[in-house]
């Protein structure tokens, strides 16, 4: 004997739906809940990456106190420019060649059009990206520092340590092959 299937009847209809309602509307609140909180994550973490990596930006002093550079933000990039320097003016070792007493400028610049760019205003630091490593770890890399004493440019990477202050290596080819400075925050 065969058994057909009848169509539920009304009552069945309204208490399948009724069962199906609440949970379809959970699910809908659980979804929305996780949307934003995946949102409100991702909302932080790029403030965060963006504040942290604004903690160089400033007046910092380079060692023996010989200049200060203010470190700037600018398209998501970080630059660096010399803002005063210890001794702004050639001294007398320079009396023979007519410079004594002159501003200094960047002499050594391998691009003759950039001898006579003062020191004071040159941007020295070029391009540096934040970047946070597994370990947690804040560098700025990926861009180059500029020595205006003998015209040459380094790869760079920055640290800032706990005490406050920079630690700069400028190198050639990789790291090892470099030059390291602390720079510290000017103060007032």
């Amino acid at each position: 004997m065969m058994m057909k299937n009848y169509p539920p009847t009304e009552p069945a209809k309204a208490k399948a739906i009724h069962l199906t309602q609440p949970k379809l509307i959970s699910r809908l609140q659980k979804a929305a809940l996780l949307t934003s909180i995946v949102v409100l994550a991702w909302a932080l973490s790029s403030t965060v990456v963006w504040a942290n990596g604004d903690q160089i930006i400033g007046s910092w002093v380079t060692p023996d106190d010989k200049a200060v550079v203010e470190i700037y933000q600018q398209e998501g990039q970080y630059f660096g420019k010399f803002i005063s320097l210890k001794e702004p003016n050639y001294g007398a070792d320079m009396q023979v060649e007519g410079l004594e007493g002159q501003p200094k400028v960047d002499r050594k610049n391998p691009d003759v059009t950039q001898h006579e760019q003062p020191i004071v205003g040159l941007v020295m630091l070029h391009g540096m990206a934040y970047t946070v490593s597994k370990q947690g770890k804040q560098t700025w890399q990926g861009g180059t520092i500029y020595d205006p004493s003998n015209g040459k440019s380094y790869k760079c990477t920055i640290k800032l340590n706990a005490d406050g202050t920079l630690d700069l290596r400028g190198y050639i080819g990789i790291s090892l092959f470099g030059r390291s400075q602390t720079w510290r925050p000017q103060q007032g």
